[in-house]
């Protein structure tokens, strides 16, 4: 069982991040918009706040600031 609905992977060399929302990969986000679309694609809550929470996203080799490789 997953601990959170959403994990988010580290920046790959062009920056992009894959998402995965309950197992399933909804894309590759290269920003921060980008990951709230694939939530309100998936009807999971899309507020600026939703980044933040622990509880619905597992942010990987950085948080959600980090977009380039390395950071």
């Amino acid at each position: 069982m997953e601990s959170t609905p959403v994990t988010v992977q580290p920046p790959g060399p062009d920056g992009g991040r894959k998402v995965a929302i309950h197992g399933k990969d909804v894309g590759t986000a290269y920003h921060l918009l980008d990951v709230v679309e694939f939530l309100r694609r998936e009807g999971l809550p899309e507020t600026d706040t939703t980044v933040d929470d622990s509880d619905l996203i597992e942010w990987r080799g950085g948080g959600p600031r980090a977009w380039t490789s390395g950071e």
